[in-house]
């Protein structure tokens, strides 16, 4: 159960929606759509739903033509919110590291263009 959950909020859109719901507050589908670079309309569907499911974010249906829609972070959600945030620090902070450590990797494990198998 704790893994099945953990890779459900370590999930890249659900990190992501956490921090656009985070930093936005109440916000339509289509300006959440707006805000995450990449996303598809299904993927994005799948995320919240998921997210709902799991009391991270309430959604919010409006009688109207057309319909209106909303979403925002619980309580849940918000403190998922702050636990995150440690971990997009530490991005931050050693994304340099990181990137030199790859770079040495592939540099050490490159195999030589004129050798042949």
């Amino acid at each position: 159960m704790a893994r099945e959950l953990l890779g459900r909020i370590a999930d890249k859109w659900t990190l992501a929606v956490i921090d656009v719901l985070g930093e936005h507050g109440t916000l339509r589908f289509s300006r959440i759509v707006d805000a995450l670079e990449g996303v598809s309309q299904k993927m994005l569907t799948k995320t919240l739903r998921q997210m709902e499911s799991d009391g991270l974010v309430l959604r919010q249906v409006y009688a109207e033509v057309p319909p209106k829609v909303e979403y925002r972070l619980t309580p849940l959600g918000d403190s998922l919110g702050e636990a995150a945030c440690a971990i997009w620090l530490w991005v931050e902070k050693h994304y340099d590291d990181v990137d030199r450590a790859r770079k040495a990797f592939a540099r050490k494990t490159a195999r030589p263009s004129n050798v042949r198998r």
